[in-house]
């Protein structure tokens, strides 16, 4: 995450001789480049994307399992019948897997795993309502495992295939943050801090017959132009979600590549705290909505990838509302709204970027628009663990970031969510939306949600963050799209 990264750089680090793996040819080993180092490899115990690009689906897998297309199959649950109330969910489980530790799994290992994501103090934040929402869980026999929700949640099976919902086993989870074990076609085999991660093939798989590849690197590159360099280099055989769209042409025209653009849950917004005044004024936060333009930001940050959105949901997510008309641009309008609101400018905020391009170069575009209406967005460049420790704890006033976790309307309803938005008529919303599983009914709330954010201005959203998958020509198999943050290295070969 760190590296000092100059084209085709030396790596004089821990395991650094699997880099070259791909270049030489090999056809047993890839090298994936990703582009910010998690702070653990726990996806149940911190929010990072980052965490489940490693490990979900290639070391720790959950019951159902999302598909590039957002469709759900099941994974360690082999079938499911759902009661007529919408409430109760029997799950049947496969029979002879193991932990690669050798612990075989069973239904006691999802009981323990679902009641330890429920229970008080649980570190599970990113996903913890839908544990929470459980009643009961029963296993009447190894293979059976029965989940009687409180409120019918029509969303529950895809969440069981989120990285949230893995399955541990009791004996090896307290240590996952640093050493996974899981039922995963790989095992964890070393994280060299600061540059890689590295998984073998587990020949324990149920399926390892089908699994190409045997070692798979992860290796940190954040800095656009390097990522350039490395796959140019063959230092690393492949980027799925790749940083310097500038550079898409080359790869394009270079026979040696192959470039696919597709879409992501990304939601990336300008983050507002509502805890700080003058930001919890609704006249304020729509002058600040009013002052960007998202043409100019999606040409001058994205090369013109990107589609704008006008609340928290994409246009590739069900149900969407197509509410980017709400604020258009409109500088004088939003220099009125300043000034109804009693704010004097210059108005001084701090503009916190995490390292991703759309951040750091979307917040210069962004601070230059608001400067035009009297805002000072004083930008503030952190790294991602900075970014978790201090803005996700709710210490910012406006920050760019993409919320990438799929449906994920539902943390507005938390009113201690890092940007403090608190709405009592938005909660109830949610509750009674939670609550049907009547597909019309879904469809007309959950628009109804969308439409209460935008004119409540709870955030500026700007674009649906676009997934470039940038590559060798050989290397087939990666996702092209992300409804959630994965790389199913079990499908990846090469030709």
């Amino acid at each position: 995450m760190r590296f000092p990264l100059r084209a085709a750089a030396v790596f004089a680090v821990s395991g650094a001789m699997v880099f070259a793996v791909a270049a030489q040819g090999r056809k047993d080993a890839a090298v994936i480049g990703i582009t910010l180092e998690p702070p653990g490899l726990d996806p149940t115990t911190a929010p990072a994307a980052a965490i489940g690009e490693i490990v979900h689906y290639n070391v720790l897998e959950g019951l159902t399992k999302i598909q590039m297309d957002g469709t759900v199959s099941p994974l360690l649950a082999e079938s499911w019948k759902l009661e007529p109330d919408g409430k109760t969910y029997t799950f049947k489980l496969r029979r002879g897997v193991k932990f690669h530790d050798g612990e075989a799994f069973d239904a006691a290992d999802v009981k323990w795993s679902f009641e330890r994501a429920k229970a008080e103090g649980s570190t599970n934040k990113a996903r913890k309502q839908v544990f929470d929402n459980i009643a009961r869980i029963d296993t009447p026999d190894p293979h059976t495992v029965i989940v009687t929700l409180d409120n019918a949640d029509g969303d529950f099976l895809f969440r069981m295939g989120e990285n949230t919902a893995v399955i541990l086993d009791p004996k090896s989870a307290a240590t996952t943050a640093t050493r996974p074990v899981g039922t995963g076609p790989f095992t964890f085999t070393h994280w060299a801090k600061g540059s890689a991660v590295t998984l073998t093939k587990w020949d324990g798989f149920r399926n390892a017959a089908a699994v190409k590849l045997k070692r798979v690197t992860f290796r940190f590159i954040n800095d656009p132009a390097a990522q350039v360099a490395a796959l140019l280099a063959g230092d690393v055989d492949a980027f799925p979600r790749f940083q310097a769209s500038q550079s898409l042409a080359q790869f394009k025209s270079d026979p040696r590549f192959s470039v696919a653009v597709g879409g992501t849950e990304g939601k990336t917004m300008l983050s507002i705290n509502h805890r700080r005044k003058p930001l919890d004024d609704v006249r304020v936060r729509r002058a600040i909505a009013h002052a960007i333009d998202r043409k100019a930001l999606i040409d001058g940050a994205m090369d013109g990838y990107g589609k704008p959105i006008g609340s928290h949901m994409v246009p590739s997510d069900a149900g969407y509302v197509d509410l980017t008309g709400t604020y258009p641009y409109d500088p004088e309008k939003a220099k009125a709204l300043l000034k109804e609101a009693g704010v004097a400018t210059p108005l001084q905020l701090s503009l916190t970027l995490p390292p991703p391009q759309y951040a750091r170069k979307g917040g210069e575009v962004v601070a230059a628009q608001l400067a035009k209406v009297g805002i000072v967005a004083k930008i503030e460049n952190v790294e991602w663990a900075q970014w978790l420790s201090g803005t996700f704890k709710g210490n910012f006033d406006l920050s760019i970031v993409s919320h990438v976790e799929p449906l994920d309307i539902m943390v507005y309803a938390n009113p201690q969510y890092y940007f403090g938005y608190d709405s009592k008529a938005f909660q109830a919303l949610m509750k009674k939306y939670n609550g049907t599983t009547n597909p019309r009914e879904r469809t007309k709330l959950i628009g109804d949600a969308q439409r209460m954010l935008a004119g409540d201005a709870v955030n500026a959203w700007l674009f649906q963050l676009p997934q470039f998958a940038v590559g060798s020509a050989r290397l087939k198999g990666l996702w092209s799209s992300s409804p959630v943050f994965a790389n199913d290295m079990a499908a990846v070969y090469w030709q």
